[in-house]
């Protein structure tokens, strides 16, 4: 998904393999992801999204960037009763996690593992039996 504040941007949903990098779009304070060919497109996570960056993530900091110390991520969403606060996050191998508008721009990342599709509902169907051709006990 994309955060609500990234509902004026251009978007794509995530493919197997893609490789992100962390952005900040023209005209928004918010960051997110974007692919190198394409800075002005957002690129969407669903949660449970997997991501390998390519180093040990950082996130901004007042002064100097800070670093995660970790390289494996699941995407899921975080603050969701608050409408007006960012949801989207990273769940770090080691327990962290940062919303995904902390990041410092620049950071690669390649997408390891889509979640699963919602399975379908299947609805059962009764078999029918021919009771004639059926041979009696």
């Amino acid at each position: 998904m994309c955060d609500y504040s990234l509902h004026t941007v251009a978007s794509r949903d995530a493919e197997l393999s893609d490789v992100l990098v962390s952005c900040r779009f023209p005209d928004t304070e918010t960051r997110g992801f974007c692919t190198s060919d394409d800075p002005l497109t957002a690129v969407c996570l669903r949660p449970g999204t997997e991501l390998a960056f390519e180093g040990d993530v950082r996130v901004k900091g007042f002064i100097f960037k800070r670093k995660i110390g970790a390289h494996l991520a699941r995407f899921r969403q975080v603050d969701t009763h608050r409408p007006t606060e960012h949801h989207d996050a990273l769940e770090f191998s080691n327990g962290r996690i940062v919303k995904v508008t902390d990041l410092a721009t620049g950071q690669r990342a390649r997408v390891l593992q889509l979640p699963a599709e919602p399975a379908t509902k299947r609805v059962a169907t009764p078999e029918i039996i021919d009771l004639r051709a059926a041979p009696l006990p």
